[in-house]
């Protein structure tokens, strides 16, 4: 009997393996082949790392881009988390359906939208100019801080709901206690809240690192060519320039990066954690 378990098993196993070494493993291991093969067989490709001044402040933009990014969701997406876990009925899903707003939405016209609110003559800079807050508008697009601007509006959602599930694993119980033997408001939250919420922390953090170290869309739109991340840099190497080798090695680098991250999830987060499914 368990034999035949086994075997249904793997009948049902066995072809979603097959798909993911032909659509994924195969790839990936091409990808890895070309950086060592071409234009020819060695490490050229990987030594541009440390003697190409371009691939250098592409890789730094993009570390920078993607430490802020992390940093204002994991803040910011707090904050949201932590007012959703203390709201209910009404309140809580009208805040649930604003988190949600973004995903039903594409990146593309969130891209543009912020085009339109940035821009020298957007809404952004008519309200400051005609408000006397700046004589001139300001450039806040087509630069790095509109690239994060478009980032962080795409990222905090993800931040939100992984920190709300783990928010709400959170025991108030234990609040309660610390306030009933006379701790503040700020000392409950700072000593005993924070510390069982740390491990959404981590995993927002981690998970919104992963997904921004790949960004390309709102980078290309926003970036307008003067604010370059991995990705897009990695997209004209291969596809305008012919540099396959250069482009597969900062592909093998920045997977090399998000394969850290991931083991860095797994060794600091506890999944039953980051999905609120601890036990009180």
């Amino acid at each position: 009997m368990i034999n035949s378990r086994n075997r249904t098993y793997w009948m049902f196993v066995a072809p979603l393996l097959c798909f993911l070494a032909v659509f994924f493993f195969l790839p990936l291991a091409q990808v890895l082949i070309y950086s060592v093969t071409e234009p020819s067989w060695g490490l050229q490709n990987f030594a541009r790392l440390f003697t190409s001044v371009t691939v250098q402040r592409i890789l730094l933009l993009t570390l920078k881009i993607t430490a802020f990014t992390t940093l204002i969701c994991v803040v910011v997406g707090y904050v949201i988390a932590y007012a959703m876990v203390h709201v209910s009925g009404r309140r809580y899903m009208l805040m649930m359906f604003f988190v949600l707003v973004p995903f039903w939405l594409s990146i593309v016209i969130r891209a543009f939208a912020w085009i339109v609110l940035l821009r020298n003559n957007g809404i952004v800079n008519t309200f400051l100019v005609d408000f006397g807050l700046t004589d001139a508008p300001i450039r806040l697009v087509r630069n790095e801080f509109g690239v994060l601007v478009g980032i962080v509006h795409v990222m905090l959602p993800f931040a939100v709901l992984t920190l709300l599930s783990s928010l709400k694993g959170v025991d108030k119980r234990l609040v309660l206690a610390a306030r009933s033997l006379g701790a503040s408001w700020w000392q409950s939250f700072w000593q005993v809240y924070l510390p069982n919420s740390i491990p959404g922390i981590f995993g927002a953090a981690i998970i919104v690192s992963i997904v921004t170290l790949g960004f390309f869309i709102t980078p290309v739109i926003l970036g307008g060519g003067r604010s370059v991340m991995v990705a897009e840099y990695v997209s004209v190497q291969a596809l305008t320039l012919g540099k396959v080798g250069e482009a597969a090695m900062l592909s093998v680098v920045m997977m090399m990066a998000v394969a850290l991250l991931i083991f860095g999830l797994g060794r600091i987060v506890n999944l039953r954690d980051l999905l609120g499914a601890r036990q009180s």
